[in-house]
């Protein structure tokens, strides 16, 4: 079996991915935030630790290794921990595979970055030559992460992804479609969100992690920057909109200043030309599909 280390391995995308890959054949280790006592192929090491970081990529020697791991909630309240976790932590990483002898170093690294580097750009789809304009400092944590890995790309296979918005069972609530839904199903009267004039593109995080898989297998893919997304725009209206057609439930939304973030970018669709010829073919499900299993399903089911 191939090894493959996940970074931010509990997280969100953590778990779907360590799903998609072990039922690809790979062998899966991770590296959390959080101590899990007795768990095989599993290690709790701070990304800002870069001395517990060397010796656990030491006793890995994972062949691929997929870096997950960040302060990923834009609206976090602390603005140095996105360059301690997303820049520093990243490059303590970089560090100990590059570290490693020559025939254990791994031969494929995906490095999770994000279209919020994108930022305000509003002109049409946006592909991997778009201008970055990033508006916030997790933005600016992530563009940084990705200048400074092409620092290594001499030394280390990596590939540097752009996902955009996505979605799932089991993301938590202070994001905005699983807020949505919460509401949705416990059929609450009313609900409060920030500016509702803002437009996504939308994936379902098992398209995502499916992406990463293939992009693992794509030779092409090392050296490159690659968007993950479904290349359509919906606004949280129309969510909202396809959330009650499923339900059958009305709800009343309102708008709340105190939940408008200052420099919100206002819409971001993706390009996804280049993923697709990568990895031979791109079919993202649609949005609605993708309300209607977290909807409807159990929590944590796939």
């Amino acid at each position: 079996m191939r090894r493959v280390l996940i970074t931010g391995v509990n997280g969100f995308t953590g778990q779907f991915l360590t799903r998609e890959l072990e039922q690809h054949g790979w062998e899966v280790w991770g590296l959390g935030s959080h101590p899990e006592p007795g768990r095989a192929r599993y290690q709790h090491v701070d990304l800002r630790d870069a001395s517990a970081l060397n010796a656990w990529i030491q006793q890995v020697q994972p062949k691929a290794v997929v870096h997950l791991a960040a302060i990923a909630f834009v609206g976090h309240s602390d603005a140095r921990a996105f360059y301690d976790v997303n820049l520093v932590g990243t490059r303590n990483l970089l560090v100990a595979l590059a570290g490693l002898d020559a025939a254990q170093k791994p031969e494929r690294v995906l490095l999770a970055s994000s279209a919020n580097i994108y930022g305000n750009t509003t002109e049409g789809a946006l592909s991997e030559s778009t201008q970055p304009n990033p508006a916030n400092d997790y933005a600016v944590s992530k563009l940084a992460m990705e200048y400074m890995a092409r620092l290594w790309m001499d030394k280390l296979p990596i590939t540097i992804t752009r996902p955009f918005n996505y979605t799932g069972v089991g993301q938590s609530e202070s994001f905005l479609l699983p807020k949505i839904v919460s509401h949705f199903r416990r059929q609450a009267d009313v609900i409060e969100l920030g500016n509702m004039e803002v437009w996504r593109d939308f994936s379902d995080v098992r398209d995502v992690v499916s992406a990463y898989r293939a992009l693992l297998d794509s030779p092409s893919a090392v050296g490159q920057v690659v968007n993950v997304c479904s290349g359509h725009l919906v606004s949280l209206r129309e969510v909202l909109q396809m959330a009650e057609r499923i339900t059958g439930h009305s709800i009343h939304a309102l708008t709340n200043p105190a939940f408008v973030r200052a420099n919100e970018v206002k819409t971001l669709c993706g390009d996804a030309s280049r993923l697709s010829g990568l990895i031979g073919g791109w079919n993202p499900r649609p949005l609605e599909d993708t309300l209607e299993w977290m909807l409807t399903s159990n929590a944590g089911a796939a």
